[in-house]
């Protein structure tokens, strides 16, 4: 072990540091954060990578993708895809001490979301703190139409059937995502008061998927169907 002093706490602060110094070079190029995102979150993607606890990382302009459209898969490193609801912010919420009612009273509006995630490490031999240095994972963003919060059915009760070609490979709900997914956006938000962050009014935030993220490539289309919320879809070329 290279540093045997270092223990959890310090690995998350320096592994986020890396994340920072990196999301700070993108901005340098003209980037912009629009949100957060919250990774890791249920237990179909905690058992699939072999982790315990969740992570977050930065959501930016450039990463998002018209619902619908193509997206270049050689952009990305073994790129998944991951079926999540996406919330909307009216007003910034500040942790610590945010909870799930706090969230739902923030929240202008949600929509459907497939998330597109890769690893720079090398057959997803990764670990929690890898995952904070890479962004979570996070590298595309769709998002279908907005219902506004109020008008949107519960959505810890909401389900979610992911297709690949026009196969359904997973199904899940909300409750998948710590029993509701604006627990998710709390979890966020009070994790990002540590580093001295917060959630911007008008942020987008993905709380976490709702099923596994399968692998994805050139050739092959996803799409992701929320029941009532609607439905998004991408083809990878």
């Amino acid at each position: 072990m290279t540093w045997p002093a270092l223990d959890l706490a310090d690995a998350y602060a320096y592994a986020y540091a890396v994340q920072q110094d990196n999301i700070t070079r993108r901005l340098a190029t003209g980037a912009t954060v629009i949100g957060h995102k919250v990774g890791l979150i249920s237990a179909p993607m905690q058992q699939f990578l072999g982790v315990h606890e969740p992570d977050f990382g930065h959501l930016l302009d450039d990463m998002v993708h018209r619902d619908g459209g193509t997206v270049r898969a050689a952009r990305y490193c073994t790129p998944r895809v991951e079926p999540e609801i996406c919330f909307r912010l009216a007003r910034p919420l500040c942790g610590p001490g945010v909870t799930t009612a706090d969230v739902l009273a923030a929240t202008e509006a949600v929509a459907p979301a497939l998330e597109i995630v890769h690893s720079r490490v090398r057959d997803l031999q990764i670990t929690l703190v890898d995952t904070f240095a890479d962004n979570a994972g996070s590298a595309g963003l769709l998002c279908g139409s907005w219902t506004p919060v109020e008008h949107a059915t519960d959505l810890a009760a909401g389900t979610v059937d992911l297709l690949i070609d026009g196969n359904k490979v997973a199904t899940g709900g909300g409750k998948e995502v710590l029993g509701h997914p604006a627990t998710a956006v709390a979890r966020s938000a009070n994790a990002l008061a540590a580093y001295g962050a917060a959630l911007d009014a008008e942020h987008v935030i993905l709380p976490g998927a709702m099923t596994t993220a399968p692998l994805i490539g050139a050739g092959r289309n996803a799409e992701a169907r929320f029941g009532a919320l609607g439905s998004v879809s991408v083809s990878f070329v």
